[in-house]
């Protein structure tokens, strides 16, 4: 090839990676600042119903009606078999159709959700909201297939980062979650700036992201320090595939029972009351992020861990919205509280390993679980926090919150598995 093919060659690269640049440095901070925005205002709408239900412990009994307001939504918006963030990671691997409509819904189904007590967290609706937003946006602007799954991820990634305040992990998550083992890295500048645009609007607005203190981090690494953090890592990892699996038990058992979406969903919220009033505590309604920071302080309930599962499972798997990131959270932080002091390490300590090693048990994204680490506690003790997560994310097995997530490597072998496969175990 002569000098000036090749010159010609360089110089059409150069203009089209600029141009494909210059269109994404654009799209991203347009993203950021319109999802930063709608996440602003979530964030305070669930602050103000959650305290709304602290305040006032009998609207816990008004579960029903909320129930039943959130199916008549989705029947009536032609929205009742939508599937959520499952919808959203699909569409970023096959390119289906996301619909705006699904943001209205998300955000007022959540909201009822928590104000009548639902054991609930709230990264279902940052996904959904960001990943409905910005394809709608997508599509306004005719972009190509390709450029439309890199949007909606940027969403995904922004509304993740709004609702949390953490930049870093969310854009990591957006790519990492689609496929275990392969990472989309032709939407990192998307995701990356319209993740820190995105937190930067809600920083306007003194929307606070979640951060958490921990004490009790080793000085010094010692033997038996990570010989206590492989054990709680194996412990988070078999943890979190109860959890999962608990979840899938409730759905079918949900479905069986009660085929009826609407008798289930009303079915489902006298079950939650019930359980809440025997169990004598408010403390596995709502996110809990509260009981989290009791968890960080070393102060927990033996039997907390179960009984968020529990409440979890029966609050999702009838109908009501929301999302189970949070109650991974708070599943693993009271779980490592809890067995912390058992294996030897600081129940502080143990709580802040329990939550980000339990967390990339459920998601199968040990990246993003290490990046949560660092911004969740100032980085404190995150390389003490990896060895858990990856011992985490070897032992879980392959079940996952998101049904249509894909496995693409073995956790164990160097083998690859058909993305397209069903069947995601390593035989």
């Amino acid at each position: 090839m002569s000098s000036f093919h090749i010159s010609n060659h360089l110089k059409h690269s150069l203009q089209s990676n600029t141009l494909a640049l210059f269109k994404w440095l654009v799209l991203s901070v347009f993203i950021g600042i319109i999802v930063g925005l709608v996440g602003v205002s979530f964030h305070f709408s669930l602050e103000y119903v959650t305290e709304l239900r602290k305040a006032h412990p009998w609207i816990l009994l008004l579960m029903p009606i909320a129930g039943l307001i959130i199916v008549a939504l989705y029947h009536f918006s032609g929205m009742e078999d939508d599937t959520g963030t499952e919808r959203v990671i699909t569409s970023v691997r096959s390119g289906a159709l996301v619909k705006l409509r699904m943001a209205p819904l998300i955000y007022v189904s959540t909201i009822l959700t928590h104000l009548t007590g639902g054991s609930a967290g709230r990264e279902g609706a940052a996904l959904q909201l960001g990943g409905s937003i910005s394809s709608a946006i997508g599509r306004f602007l005719k972009l190509d297939d390709r450029d439309l799954r890199v949007i909606t991820m940027c969403g995904m990634a922004t509304g993740f980062s709004a609702l949390f305040g953490t930049p870093l992990a969310a854009a990591v998550f957006a790519m990492e979650v689609e496929t275990v083992g392969v990472m989309y890295y032709a939407a990192l500048v998307p995701c990356f700036l319209g993740s820190l645009t995105a937190r930067q609007v809600a920083s306007w607005f003194n929307a606070q992201g979640t951060t958490f203190n921990i004490s009790g981090v080793p000085n010094i690494i010692t033997a038996q320090d990570t010989l206590s953090l492989i054990v709680l890592g194996i412990f988070c990892g078999v943890l979190a595939n109860i959890f999962c699996r608990i979840l899938e038990y409730f759905g079918h058992m949900y479905k069986k029972r009660f085929p009826n979406k609407w008798l289930r969903v009303f079915m489902g919220a006298i079950t939650v009351i019930f359980v809440s009033i025997m169990v004598r505590t408010n403390a596995y309604n709502g996110a809990g992020i509260w009981v989290i920071n009791k968890a960080m302080e070393g102060n927990v309930e033996p039997l907390a861990f179960f009984f968020k599962m529990l409440l979890t499972a029966l609050t999702l798997n009838a109908g009501f919205k929301g999302g189970e990131i949070v109650p991974s959270f708070y599943v693993g932080a009271t779980f490592g509280c809890f067995i912390g002091p058992v294996i030897g390490l600081n129940p502080s300590f143990a709580a802040g390993v329990g939550l980000v090693s339990v967390f990339c048990g459920v998601t199968n994204a040990p990246m993003t679980s290490i990046m949560l680490s660092y911004e969740l506690f100032g980085g404190a003790g995150v390389k003490l926090m990896a060895l858990a997560i990856a011992v985490s994310y070897m032992t879980s097995g392959y079940h996952s919150l998101f049904h249509s997530q894909k496995i693409a490597y073995s956790k164990i072998k160097a083998k690859y598995i058909d993305i397209f496969s069903n069947d995601n175990s390593d035989e």
